[in-house]
Formats: C-alpha cells, sequence, structure tokens
C-alpha cells in the first residue's frame, strides 16, 4: 500500500506522522511529490514482535529513556524529540548554549575579517605584481565577496540537509588552508583564485551560524539576543581588517595573510567542540542507533523518509534560497536593502584612501584606524538594542498591545538606522576637505556604525523570526545578494569619486540610501499581510500547530494509560 509524501530539504526540527500515514513537509505548490511504499518487506506479527523488543530493551536499560518514537499503522516507527529530551538542542543548558554560540561568532569574525583584510596592503600587493589599473586593485576583496555570493546558495541548503556541524568543519578547513595559500601566491593569478576558494568557505559561517542559532533557541527573545552577538561579529570584522593590513604590510604584505592564518588557528581548538545542532540530524542517528540495538529497520527519522539525489539537490534544497528571494517580498525586500548598505561599507574601503590619504595625506595604518569610529558605533547599536529590547519586555508584561506585533519586536531599530546611515553619509560627504580637521569626516563613521548594525540585527532577525526552520536558507538568499553588491559597487568607487568629488558622491549614496529606508516602515504597516500571503510562513505557523497537537495527544495517551 502507498501512500503520498511531501519531499522536501530536512528543514524540519520534527515532524509529524498523522494517523492517516501523511507526511506534512512543506508548503503547497513549493516542491514535488514521490511514493514512499509503507510495510515493505514486512510480514504480518512484525511490528508486534518488534513492539516487543523494544520495550524489553526498555526495561534492561540498554535503550535511552527519552526515545519513545511515534508508531504509525503500517509498522514503521518515526523517533522524534520528546518534551523535555536533553538530545533536543533547545533543551542544552546554557553553558552549552554559550559555547555554540561563542564558537559561531569565532568563526564569523574569521570570516568577515578575511573580506577586508587586503584592503590596507594593496599598494604593497600591486606593487609586488606589477598591477597599475584601478579596476584589478579592487579584485582581491571582490573575488572574496564572489566566494560570498557562491557560498551560501551550496551550504545553506546543505546544512538543512546534513546537519551543521560537517559543513562548518569541512568548509573551515578549506577556509584555513587557502589562506596560507593566499601568503604564498607566486602570482597575481593564483592569488585571486586562492581568494575565491577562501571566499566560497568564508560564506559558511556567514550563512550557517543564524541557522545555528536559530537550532538552539526556540524562544525569539534570546535567539534576538544570540543574533546581535552574530551580527557584532560580521560588523567588527572587516573594521579590523584595513588597521591590521595597513601596519603590517609595510613590512611584508604576505604577513597580512599569515596574520589571518594565525588568527583562524586559535579558532581551530574551540570549532572541534562544536556540537551538531540541528535536530533532523541528531534524530537520524538516533534512529540508527535503534536499529542497530533492537536489530530491526523499523526506525527511521523524518529526513530519511525524504528523497535523496542530484534532482532533488538541484530543484527543491539548492533552489530554495533563489525561490525565497523571487517568491517571497519579505526576502526580497530584505536582501536589497541589507545589500546596498553592504556595499556602502566595501565603497568605504576604496574611498576612505581617497579621502584621508589623498586630502589629509594618512598613510595606509593610519587610515585602518578611520574606520574604529565604525566600530565604535556598532558597539553602541549593541547597547541600543539590549535597552530595546529590555523596553519591549517590560511592554510585554504591562500587556502593551503594540509589543504584542510581529513586527514592533524587531524593526523599530531599523526606522532609526535608515535616517542615521543617510546623515553619516551626508556628513562625511561635506565635511572631508583640507579646511576641515580630519575627525570631523571620520567621526561619521559614528552614526554609520549604529546604522549598520541597527539594520542587519532588526531585518536579518526579522528574517529568523518570520522563516524559523527555513532562516539558513532565507540567510543564503540575504548573503548572496549583499555579496553580488559587495562585490560589484566597489569596482565603480574610485570612477565615482573622481567624477562627481567626494562631497557628491556621498550625497549620491545618501540619497539612495534615503530611498530604501522606507522599507522597514512599509514592513511595519503590511508586515503581517505579507506574512499571512507567505507559504513558507503559513506553513511553518500550520506545522507549529500539528507539533502541538501531536504533544497534547501524546500527553492525553500518557494519562490514559496510566489511569
Amino acid at each position: 500500500m502507498a501512500y503520498d509524501i511531501r519531499e522536501t530539504g530536512s528543514e524540519l526540527r520534527c515532524h509529524r506522522l498523522l494517523a492517516k500515514g501523511e507526511m506534512m513537509v512543506e508548503p503547497r505548490g513549493s516542491s514535488h511529490w514521490s511514493s514512499y511504499d509503507k510495510g515493505r518487506d514486512r510480514e504480518p506479527g512484525d511490528f508486534d514482535r518488534m513492539n516487543g523488543d523494544l520495550e524489553e530493551k526498555r526495561e534492561q536499560g540498554s535503550l535511552p529513556p527519552q526515545c519513545q518514537p511515534t508508531t504509525s499503522q503500517d509498522g514503521k516507527t518515526l523517533v522524534s524529540f520528546t518534551k523535555d529530551d536533553p538530545e533536543d538542542p533547545t533543551n542544552w543548558s546554557t553553558r552549552k548554549k554559550c559555547i555554540v554560540v561563542v564558537i559561531g561568532m569565532s568563526t564569523v569574525i574569521n570570516s568577515t575579517l578575511g573580506s577586508a583584510l587586503p584592503s590596507g596592503a594593496m599598494p604593497e600587493i600591486a606593487k609586488h605584481f606589477h598591477i597599475t589599473n584601478d579596476q584589478q586593485m579592487v579584485l582581491p576583496i571582490s573575488m572574496y565577496l564572489v566566494g560570498y555570493v557562491l557560498g551560501p546558495l551550496l551550504f545553506g541548503p546543505l546544512s538543512e540537509t546534513y546537519g551543521r556541524k560537517g559543513i562548518m568543519l569541512s568548509t573551515f578547513f578549506l577556509f584555513t588552508v587557502f589562506t596560507m595559500a593566499c601568503a604564498l601566491s607566486p602570482n597575481w593569478p593564483a592569488l585571486l583564485v586562492f581568494r575565491l576558494i577562501v571566499g566560497i568557505n568564508a560564506a559558511s559561517p556567514i550563512t550557517v551560524v543564524g541557522g545555528l542559532y536559530a537550532d538552539i533557541f526556540d524562544d525569539p527573545v534570546t535567539r534576538g539576543r544570540a543574533m546581535v552577538v552574530f551580527m557584532a561579529g560580521t560588523a567588527l570584522g572587516p573594521i579590523f581588517g584595513p588597521i591590521i593590513s595597513g601596519f603590517i604590510s609595510v613590512k611584508d604584505w604576505r604577513w597580512t595573510f599569515w596574520v589571518g592564518l594565525m588568527i583562524a588557528g586559535l579558532s581551530w581548538p574551540p570549532l572541534l567542540l562544536l556540537p551538531e545542532t540541528y535536530g533532523p540530524t541528531i534524530l537520524k542517528r538516533r534512529a540508527e542507533k535503534l536499529r542497530k540495538e533492537t536489530s530491526s529497520e523499523s526506525f527511521i527519522a523524518p529526513i530519511e523518509l525524504e528523497k535523496k539525489g542530484v534532482k532533488q539537490m538541484v530543484t527543491v534544497t539548492l533552489a530554495r534560497p533563489i525561490r525565497m528571494f523571487l517568491f517571497e517580498a519579505l526576502v526580497l525586500f530584505t536582501c536589497l536593502y541589507l545589500a546596498f548598505v553592504y556595499a556602502i561599507f566595501y565603497i568605504f574601503l576604496q574611498a576612505y584612501p581617497i579621502i584621508f590619504e589623498g586630502t589629509y595625506g594618512m598613510n595606509p595604518g593610519l587610515t585602518g584606524l578611520a574606520f574604529l569610529p565604525i566600530g565604535v558605533g556598532s558597539l553602541i547599536a549593541c547597547g541600543g538594542f539590549f535597552c530595546y529590547d529590555s523596553i519591549l519586555q517590560n511592554a510585554k508584561r504591562k500587556n502593551a498591545a503594540w509589543a504584542a506585533s510581529e513586527e514592533y519586536r524587531r524593526l523599530p531599530l531599523a526606522c532609526i538606522a535608515g535616517p542615521a546611515m543617510v546623515i553619516s553619509l551626508f556628513w562625511l560627504g561635506w565635511t572631508a576637505r583640507s579646511s576641515v580637521h580630519w575627525i570631523v569626516p571620520m567621526l561619521a563613521g559614528l552614526p554609520f556604525g549604529i546604522g549598520f548594525l541597527f539594520i542587519f540585527m532588526a531585518l536579518l532577525n526579522y528574517l529568523a523570526d518570520a522563516y524559523g526552520t527555513y532562516t539558513a536558507s532565507a540567510m543564503a538568499a540575504a548573503s548572496c545578494t549583499r555579496s553580488i553588491f559587495g562585490a560589484v559597487l566597489p569596482l565603480a568607487t574610485k570612477p565615482m569619486y573622481e567624477t562627481l568629488s567626494v562631497a557628491w558622491a556621498s550625497t549620491l549614496l545618501g540619497c539612495l540610501s534615503l530611498a530604501l529606508s522606507i522599507i522597514p516602515f512599509v514592513f511595519i504597516r503590511y508586515g503581517d499581510r505579507l506574512r499571512a500571503n507567505s507559504k513558507f510562513c503559513q506553513y511553518l505557523l500550520q506545522q507549529k500547530q500539528a507539533q502541538q497537537d501531536a504533544m497534547r495527544s501524546k500527553e492525553q495517551m500518557s494519562v490514559e494509560e496510566k489511569g
């Protein structure tokens, strides 16, 4: 007898097997159908004998007490988490969760530091390889960001199929190896290829860590605070790149990459301690263990019901971030706003030397220090987030109407960030002149840092709240889009600033930023409608309700059995 099963990637932490044998897995219209032959290779009575073996194992203590599989009428046993299951990542201790947060933070800092690492060393690198073309001098950073475009399309969905840990370890290994290769580059083309490969693997933490945190924090409050740590890593990493390379490259440009390799080496010991956090992968290992202990093939994990293969990987798993970008309004407009803000930062990597070396005569090391106000602004933004979060929690305790809104939980910070970004760009553009002290345009980085981090914290947290177990794919779409902007727009920086002047080039960026700053206001006004029209959001809402119904049913059956 055959039953239809919705087939998808392994996004769900726990699936519910309905009484009729149907599996609810993905929104209607977003995946393919496949047939799974229920009860195949089974004889009558096998299920009863298997259950007897299971109970015997449990009584002997050889079966973990938390293993309480859900059984179906056909004899298959679907392994799932119980209410207080210690293997469920959301039930881990605070200490263990903090370790995961710190490990994720360290990999993110390595990734984002690497993106800007050569910026202060470019004069020395260009001199060594005899590069004189301005567009080519941008390529070591742009090639890295091209890797950021390609990596998320792979690592986000793959982490939702094969788990987080394996993806994180394998990609960080390649990141480390090819960072060393950059330091040993024999020629210019080799350096660019190595930077591309490093960038592809560096995209893994940017893409996966958001999902990593969503795995262990099911409460939006704690998840939001963990995401602040993630966002701080993405903001602070690139700031230290120009400072390191600006001072070290005077000795030897290769030492820029040797320092990056040393930092990666320091991150390896904690990374090796990273536990698997993805629920479906943990359940698969549990099912494998049960099959081995009971000598029965009846135990299955939800992830094992899914069709595998190249076609499945390409049409469903890897295509999901693209589908979300094209058909999910929340993802599309979030990606566009984040991409522009991200690109401005990488434009600054080219514009700051024009301003502070060209106008004020600073060396590359001192120009690197000009990025410090952006870092200070980012730290101020972290404090601002926690202040707002405290206000929000107090409002919830008082049952304030606005505090119950999904949009007001995150988006007001983005509404503040938009004007801060605009002010920063006009400030920088119209004060960067020899008659004005260098500290004045440098301090324009303060509101930029505040706005930059507020926008990322607010909008990425909003995506995480809206898309739940699809977070990694939504993050992949956002990461891919902003990396395209970050790789391409800086190529036009020097021509734009030379043609329009520093003042008017910054004004152009400020006006574009002003136009995009309306997006979070639109989300606040129409966000509930957008989520109501989202297949992904509505499916997750239905799946959450199904899990709650299943849990209540299981508890009721337990009470009846005791009675």
